[in-house]
């Protein structure tokens, strides 16, 4: 049974070097546990290909995969592709932002897959620390992902990081469900694992402590729109609902503008801004032409 590591990457030049290196270091030279590791290079604009390259990663343009397909955009989208040029019979994922990274994250995440031939997917949970709080990350999990789930997926409640950036699974698995190519990525690949394998087939484990960047609460509103877009799907093609309206994919957020002057004669307004959240999604992998489960390069 082999293992690839993937990691999405998009303009993370100041970690990704020191993962790739933990990970080459610990379970490929020390211990030889994972088999290839992979950075999906997802149009970064700085030298995250160059370092992870530099430490040790095959480095592959999200855009030169599957190139007769027409690209789309978001970190779906570069998970979807790394199935098509890895070949381990289980696949891990790491975020490539992560501050203080250990390899127990991998080892962790693949423990249950060794250990259970029934299950095919795990969860990474932690605590996410933010400033000061311990447990204070993770805002868009409590405030939208987490709600979502126990009003319409009260099966997946238990999982304490439902969109947790590391997982790992089985390729027969993960090749036969479709991939939200956004932010809904994680809830969507949870609801359809479930629907797919079952709940005893699902795991997570206890990862510790997870230190990454954050997202500004704009950025934040963007992953929630996204979400719920994903949720929107999942429920329609479910027979959860009934839908009497196609749902706006324009998502408004509004900044003060201190440079102006308000309708009012006050100093400043509010500017607004209007963006498209709309969540498009690729198809199993298994059905793309062409695709064949141990394709290396």
């Amino acid at each position: 049974m082999t293992v690839s590591v993937v990691l999405p990457a998009r303009d993370e030049e100041g970690t990704v070097g020191e993962i790739v290196t933990a990970i080459r270091r610990d379970l490929m030279e020390a211990v030889p546990l994972v088999d290839e590791l992979v950075v999906i290079d997802s149009r970064s604009v700085d030298e995250t290909a160059v370092r992870a390259a530099r430490a040790g990663a095959r480095v592959i343009a999200q855009d030169e995969i599957l190139p007769d397909l027409k690209p789309l955009d978001g970190k779906g989208e570069a998970l979807w592709k790394s199935l098509a040029v890895t070949s381990g019979d289980l696949l891990v994922f790491i975020d490539a932002d992560l501050r203080e990274f250990r390899t127990s994250f991998v080892t962790g995440l693949l423990g249950p897959l060794f250990d259970d031939p029934g299950v095919v997917y795990v969860k990474g949970c932690y605590d996410r620390p933010l400033q000061n709080v311990q447990s204070g990350g993770g805002r868009v999990t409590e405030l939208v992902a987490r709600p979502l789930l126990n009003l319409h997926w009260p099966l997946l409640a238990g999982f304490v990081q439902p969109l947790a950036g590391e997982y790992a699974g089985r390729r027969s698995v993960l090749e036969r469900v479709p991939f939200v190519t956004g932010y809904g990525v994680e809830l969507g690949l949870l609801i359809d694992l479930l629907d797919l394998a079952g709940l005893d087939a699902l795991a997570q484990v206890d990862l510790g402590r997870r230190v990454h960047s954050h997202q500004s609460t704009e950025a934040l509103g963007g992953m929630a729109a996204q979400i719920l877009q994903t949720s929107w799907s999942r429920l329609e093609r479910q027979n959860k609902m009934v839908s009497l309206h196609t749902p706006s994919t324009r998502l408004a957020q509004f900044r003060r503008d201190t440079d102006g002057e308000s309708r009012s004669g006050g100093s400043g307004g509010h500017h607004a801004t209007v963006r498209d959240v709309a969540v498009a999604e690729r198809p199993p992998m298994i059905t793309v032409p062409g695709y064949h489960p141990r394709r290396t390069g």
